[in-house]
């Protein structure tokens, strides 16, 4: 399910002498920098960080942003971190934009497992000082001279906290009536209802695939279409995004990819986003899907949008040869 093609035996000693090597002189060698990193997995990368450190006496990351620039600069940044560390900056840039990206927090919160969503928990709070629920509770309440909070406080809040039950057992009797509860809710246009609420932020993602396949079966559509209304709506935005991704998270990073692809200009930060991030996954199930649905191949449309290092990495990603 991965595209990433990283080799089994690997120096990580020589892999740095390469970077060093790519980083000194008379320019940057992007295409050795590419070579390398693009071609190793996340314990690998990490242990490249720790040999040049320890060869050089330098910080591998901090090298990389002096010398790279632009979407590229970014791209690998993102890319070369740890997941869990490389999550908790998604989370905080989303969060201090001026107008918060609230699908990037929910995103993160329900692709993830329970483990590595308490895993970028804790790098959140080792990098910012903060925790990572205290920062999106801040930013997501809305002006507090208000009596009201924003309704979206209390999901996203919910929905980073959690730590569901990942296992496989179902409970039929309980999925009919939640998918009961929730279709009530929905009709009467109570979408923040704490049911609502408590239902998408404590059962386990197999449980709710159970109530949302139910939901379609009872209601001949699914959940999603009837989560419709104000495109102002920003607590039904949030819902709206919180079961897709938990539902169907390879159709919610098709949907990303193909929205990212096709805007005006290009949205790097979500193509980018989505590329590092499920690189090591199941990148090449979304590659399929969009495929499929858009009768091009992935790595096709992105070579069209993206252009010079910025590109080879991103192609690189995808698993693409040269």
């Amino acid at each position: 399910m991965a595209t990433i093609n990283a080799p089994k035996e690997v120096s990580f000693q020589q892999d740095a002498e390469v970077l060093r090597k790519a980083c000194k002189g008379w320019g940057t060698d992007e295409k050795a920098i590419i070579s390398v990193l693009g071609h190793r997995d996340a314990a690998q990368r990490k242990q490249i960080r720790l040999a040049y450190e320890e060869l050089y006496q330098e910080d591998l990351i901090k090298r990389l942003e002096s010398e790279l620039s632009g979407d590229f600069e970014k791209a690998m940044y993102r890319w070369i971190l740890d997941p869990a560390d490389r999550d908790a900056v998604l989370a905080n840039v989303a969060i201090r934009k001026l107008s918060p990206d609230h699908h990037v927090i929910v995103e993160i919160a329900c692709t993830r497992s329970p483990e590595e969503l308490l895993a970028v928990r804790k790098a959140y709070q080792a990098r910012y000082k903060r925790s990572l629920e205290e920062d999106v509770a801040a930013h997501s309440k809305g002006d507090t001279r208000m009596a009201r909070p924003n309704r979206s406080f209390y999901l996203l809040v919910a929905l980073v906290t959690a730590f569901r039950y990942d296992g496989e057992e179902i409970n039929t009797r309980l999925a009919n009536s939640e998918a009961k509860i929730l279709h009530e809710a929905i009709q009467d246009k109570k979408f923040n209802h704490e049911e609502v609420i408590r239902i998408l932020t404590t059962r386990s993602k197999m449980q709710l695939m159970a109530t949302f396949n139910r939901y379609r079966d009872d209601h001949g559509t699914s959940i999603t279409k009837h989560l419709q209304g104000d495109s102002d709506d920003k607590f039904l935005a949030v819902l709206r995004t919180a079961v897709r991704c938990l539902n169907d998270p390879k159709k919610y990073f098709e949907k990303v990819l193909r929205s990212s692809i096709r805007r005006m200009g290009t949205d790097e930060d979500a193509l980018t986003r989505v590329i590092v991030t499920r690189a090591e996954k199941d990148l090449k199930d979304i590659k399929e899907l969009y495929h499929k649905r858009n009768s091009v191949p992935l790595d096709q449309a992105v070579a069209k949008d993206t252009s010079g290092d910025y590109k080879a990495l991103l192609l690189t990603l995808l698993g693409k040869e040269d």
